[in-house]
């Protein structure tokens, strides 16, 4: 491939460092074969706890029905489905870094892509707990199932907003799977040609499907990413729309706004780009990926995270104004009193979601700050914070007084059964991301080689050395070398 004069020189190298083919299989595929650190295996147990704590919180509920949790006559939703929100808006940055970005043909999205769509799948299936618990009589969940009528003009919820999370979340996830799978497939196939054991090479021989690296696989595997991306990005958009009409299809004041598509849309990339953050920054440190996961990785990411805080921000300033503006009583009164002031119940946690989804993403319009390693970890994790309450505040100051006085509940808080379902999938999503970490690779070394040839830092080099030459001596090397 020629060397372009009139390539950029402000766009940094993706990969940093000498690189050569060797050496990035070596960096990347290190960590699946050396023993796990002693700080995984703290990790690991950590995660196995709190997973276990989950599972004796499901079985209380199941077991004695779901008033182990704190639900009360107006207040039927609590913290299980807005964590079941929570969960599933994590799981939108994955498909979208993967799919759209690929789509677009955006080089920056190498670095992270395999770890993002990781999230996507672990996070998903977090979120698909939530609803099957809340049922209560987990037993009687056929009643749901839209099979054939068998039982007369009796067709039980098959009429319920909720089923319709049941195929969007299910194909969300198959093809998320599919589609982490598919770009996992070459880089099995590495593992499994540098694997000492027996047992390593037919487990990863198994997995990577016979993948010889011949031009007709490249070129299956080229044709079946598009096609996966192409279906993923719609899916993308949908899912968070469907969730939001679970909220927008009733007639509760603070849920009836036709607004809630796309800010739940913006709000799912938002929490999931900053997700990505944390688990990113973690992760290069841990398995010492500075090369490959750049500062400029992370750059590009949090000024996603600037430009979707900004669209939440606009979102929610649109709601209190519409409130205002269309002199609903009910509408006006959830969102001033239940909302906006600070001394209600539940005002403190208004005032929280606006500071951390709104206000403390500006941050990022500094250079300086978005490219400082501490300050994205912190305000990750913050903006993380900010969404659960999003949804929180969206579920419980809506529904704790309602159009009767004599309806409203006493101030909701969650019981510790609540909680541990909560903490227990944590649990699971960070125990499959550490078996993950450990024994597949975190970082996609095919496309990494991909970029290195054109956007790596021994490229950048030769581009600079271009630069400074005469530019009509390289005129007349680029047409000799054309023809």
């Amino acid at each position: 491939m020629s060397l372009l004069k009139y390539e950029s020189q402000l766009r940094e190298p993706l990969v940093d460092g000498n690189k050569d083919y060797h050496q990035v299989t070596e960096d990347i595929i290190r960590p699946i074969e050396m023993k796990p650190s002693r700080l995984w295996y703290i990790g690991f147990s950590i995660s196995v706890a709190l997973l276990l704590f989950g599972v004796y919180s499901v079985y209380r509920e199941v077991t004695y029905g779901i008033g182990q949790w704190n639900l009360n006559k107006t207040i039927g939703w609590g913290w299980d489905i807005t964590n079941f929100v929570w969960w599933v808006g994590i799981g939108h940055a994955g498909t979208l870094i993967s799919a759209i970005l690929l789509l677009f043909r955006q080089g920056w999205r190498t670095g992270v892509n395999r770890a993002a769509e990781a999230m996507t799948i672990f996070a998903v299936m977090c979120a698909g707990q939530f609803p099957i618990w809340h049922m209560g009589r987990v037993w009687m969940a056929f009643f749901v199932l839209p099979y054939p009528n068998t039982r007369g003009p009796l067709w039980v919820n098959f009429n319920s907003p909720l089923l319709w999370d049941v195929f969007a979340v299910g194909t969300y996830f198959t093809v998320s799977l599919l589609f982490w799978y598919s770009g996992l497939i070459p880089d099995l196939a590495t593992v499994r040609d540098r694997a000492k054991t027996k047992f390593r090479k037919f487990f990863y021989g198994v997995t990577a499907f016979g993948w010889t690296g011949s031009t007709k696989h490249w070129q299956r595997h080229e044709s079946l990413s598009l096609v996966l991306a192409g279906l993923a990005t719609p899916l993308v958009l949908s899912v968070h729309t469907i969730v939001s009409f679970d909220f927008a299809t009733s007639v509760v004041p603070g849920w009836h706004t036709t607004i809630f598509p796309p800010y739940f849309v913006a709000g799912a990339i938002f929490s999931g780009f900053a997700m990505v953050q944390t688990l990113m920054i973690v992760v290069r440190k841990v398995l010492n990926l500075q090369d490959y996961i750049t500062m400029g990785h992370i750059d590009a990411m949090n000024k996603v995270i600037v430009l979707t805080g900004s669209i939440v921000g606009c979102a929610y300033l649109t709601e209190l104004f519409i409130a205002w503006y269309g002199q609903n009583p009910y509408e006006w009164y959830a969102f001033k009193e239940n909302r906006a002031n600070l001394f209600t119940p539940y005002g403190w946690s208004y005032w929280l979601m606006m500071f951390c989804n709104v206000v403390s993403p500006q941050l990022f319009w500094s250079r300086k700050l978005r490219r400082n390693i501490t300050v994205t970890f912190f305000m990750s994790i913050i903006v993380n914070i900010g969404m659960w309450f999003e949804r929180f505040v969206i579920i419980v100051s809506s529904v704790y007084r309602d159009f009767l006085p004599s309806a409203w509940s006493t101030y909701y808080s969650p019981s510790i059964w609540e909680v541990g379902f909560y903490l227990g999938t944590f649990g699971l999503f960070f125990t499959c991301f550490f078996i993950f970490a450990k024994y597949f690779p975190v970082i996609a070394v095919a496309e990494i080689k991909a970029v290195l040839k054109t956007s790596g830092e021994n490229y950048k080099v030769k581009m600079t050395d271009l630069e400074k030459a005469d530019s009509e001596k390289f005129y007349i090397e680029e047409v000799a070398h054309a023809h």
